[in-house]
């Protein structure tokens, strides 16, 4: 008779878009202080990836396919049996900015309707989808959500598409909404709205932008990850329903 696999102590978080940008960073804070990281992303797993058991942690998934959503949600569920079943984290971070001919910017008169089902899919469904298929293994731990949401949910953006912006504003509703139908059974629900972070998909022109912020200066993945650890800590216990402005006072 086999031996019962040993069951493993490290505090667990899910992520979704982790293979760059702040995900990539959060994955990286995250491992640092311990915790065991599960990553979902369109891609498969990347052998340059700095954390350790990567590859065996690694779900690909196609969050605009809501079969898959329904896929991942069981492969995770199966995967957290060696924690007690149990999830302490899930960080709603992947979502799309489509762009039209040459990066314009796609506004609500010429984005097609397809689009903008994607868009909404994979930026507003997915994250409930994901949170409501763990809400048992998140209850169990008295864990965290983060959505992560955008500067552009409460403005005009020159560069965010119309249903980037409105998918992010709706997120952040849902926040809300998530913090107080969730926060009975211990979890709390929180957003981080990130503004101009330098990462690689930055659009042309965002120095003018940059001219404008009253610290003038882009924002670093390392700070945003930050952030995110902080509202999964024990520090942040009593926070729920926050949506925390990470944009150098570019909202003020």
């Amino acid at each position: 008779m086999s031996e019962a696999q040993p069951r493993d102590s490290r505090k667990t978080i899910v992520l979704t878009g982790a293979s760059r940008g702040i995900g990539h960073a959060t994955v990286k804070r995250f491992s640092r202080e311990g915790w065991r990281v599960i990553t979902c992303s369109r891609q498969d797993f990347a052998v340059d990836c700095p954390w350790p058991a990567g590859a065996e942690d690694h779900i690909k998934v196609d969050l605009a396919n809501p079969e898959d959503v329904g896929f991942a949600v069981s492969e995770i569920r199966q995967r957290l049996q060696k924690n007690g079943g149990q999830l302490n984290a899930l960080v709603n971070n992947a979502a799309i900015s489509p762009k039209a001919e040459k990066g314009a910017r796609m506004d609500s008169i010429r984005t097609p309707m397809n689009v903008w089902r994607d868009v909404f899919q994979v930026n507003f469904f997915a994250p409930i989808m994901l949170a409501r298929g763990l809400h048992a293994e998140l209850a169990a731990a008295k864990g965290s959500i983060v959505n992560v949401t955008s500067i552009v949910g409460s403005r005009v953006h020159p560069f965010a598409g119309t249903a980037y912006a409105t998918s992010k504003a709706a997120l952040a509703s849902l926040t809300r909404e998530m913090a107080a139908d969730f926060g009975p059974d211990g979890v709390r629900v929180n957003a981080i709205a990130p503004g101009e972070i330098d990462t690689a998909i930055l659009s042309p022109g965002t120095e003018k932008i940059v001219e404008q912020i009253p610290m003038r200066r882009l924002g670093k993945t390392a700070e945003v990850a930050d952030i995110i650890y902080f509202l999964c800590s024990e520090q942040a216990s009593y926070v729920n329903g926050a949506e925390i402005h990470i944009n150098g006072g570019q909202h003020v």
